[in-house]
């Protein structure tokens, strides 16, 4: 091979490797919008639920107001947020909705009528199933904001990043957990069994 020939490869393979990272960052904006629509989705039907549950509820639970004040305020953040484009008052319903199952599970165990009741139970199914889909999108949205971040502030992915305006995606944000994210010495301890 001569020269020539030697250059020219590797004006065509920089090329090919050029066009494969404006593709990268092209699909991968393209996907995290999507997932951003997907957790917009997915608290669309969870608005859609609640109010099913909570008419459902209502009949049995006349005396469980508290219950009942749950269901429409996490009603009221979801429909807000379902129709909102930012993403934090997304991330803030979806976490609203997380904390308010468990607590409805409690309520339903401990009422006889409400276990009984095929219509909660099947609510409050798809309520979990829907909270599990949206915990699924933000999983991959996050996942695919930090894959993006990545080739946007690494060499040489970050020379083709500048040249054609990618920047770094914010991805998902939460809200401060205050204090959650430490962890004591005594919780990292081995647990100690005696039989």
């Amino acid at each position: 091979m001569n020269t020539t020939t030697i250059v020219i490869l590797l004006v065509v393979g920089l090329g090919l490797y050029l066009v494969s990272l404006y593709n990268f960052f092209q699909t991968t904006l393209t996907r995290i919008k999507a997932s951003i629509q997907e957790i917009g989705n997915q608290l669309k039907r969870q608005a859609d639920l609640i109010p099913n549950l909570e008419a459902s509820v209502k009949g049995y639970l006349k005396h469980e107001k508290d219950i009942l004040t749950m269901l429409a305020d996490a009603r009221r953040a979801v429909s807000g947020a379902a129709n909102s484009s930012d993403l934090g008052k997304r991330s803030k319903a979806a976490g609203m909705l997380g904390d308010l199952l468990p607590r409805l599970a409690v309520v339903v165990e401990s009422n006889p009528e409400l276990k009984g009741n095929t219509t909660v139970q099947g609510l409050m199914e798809e309520l979990r199933d829907t909270a599990d889909k949206v915990m699924y999108a933000r999983r991959t949205l996050i996942d695919l904001s930090a894959d993006y971040n990545i080739k946007v502030v690494t060499f040489p992915s970050q020379i083709v990043a500048n040249l054609f305006g990618f920047k770094a995606q914010p991805g998902l944000t939460v809200a401060d957990m205050e204090g959650a994210t430490s962890v004591s010495a005594s919780e990292t301890k081995s647990p100690k069994i005696s039989l």
